[in-house]
């Protein structure tokens, strides 16, 4: 049987790569974003960023081991179904990746007692869906480069 994603990327000399390849992923995604929602997610990114400097950095680490383990059974569909690309695989299915990923996101935000990230979130929440979307084969590749 083939290993699940958090045996692959949370063992304990993975995971900190992995997480340092997540938060520059994001990087790079804020740095793609264009228009109207883009300008609003790099907004309230940079609002975090101001008022608790690596709160999103360390959101990043906090939030990976439950968004594997939401990415999971589509790794198992996937490697079950003998497809190439496991970004095309997830883009293929977006609007259900994106909305499971956001179950952790929406959760965290939810359970956070500080208003700026909650209105930082809630700001993004509604364009979030396909924000996602946009990454899917990026995390994709990601997951490929350490279980491929």
């Amino acid at each position: 049987m083939a290993a699940t994603l958090q045996e692959i990327l949370l063992a304990p000399d993975t995971q900190p790569q992995v997480t340092t390849d997540c938060y520059t992923l994001l990087e790079q995604e804020l740095s793609d974003k264009s228009g109207v929602s883009g300008t609003a997610v790099k907004l309230a990114y940079k609002t975090v960023n101001t008022f608790m400097p690596g709160h999103v950095r360390f959101m990043v680490g906090a939030l990976l081991p439950d968004m594997v383990v939401k990415l999971d059974p589509f790794w198992a569909e996937f490697t079950t179904s003998g497809g190439s690309g496991f970004g095309d695989y997830l883009a293929k299915r977006g609007d259900e990746v994106a909305e499971a990923l956001l179950t952790v996101t929406d959760a965290r935000a939810a359970a956070s007692g500080r208003p700026t990230v909650i209105r930082a979130y809630r700001s993004v929440r509604g364009s979030a869906v396909k924000h996602v979307q946009a990454a899917l084969p990026r995390i994709g590749d990601l997951v490929m480069k350490y279980a491929g």
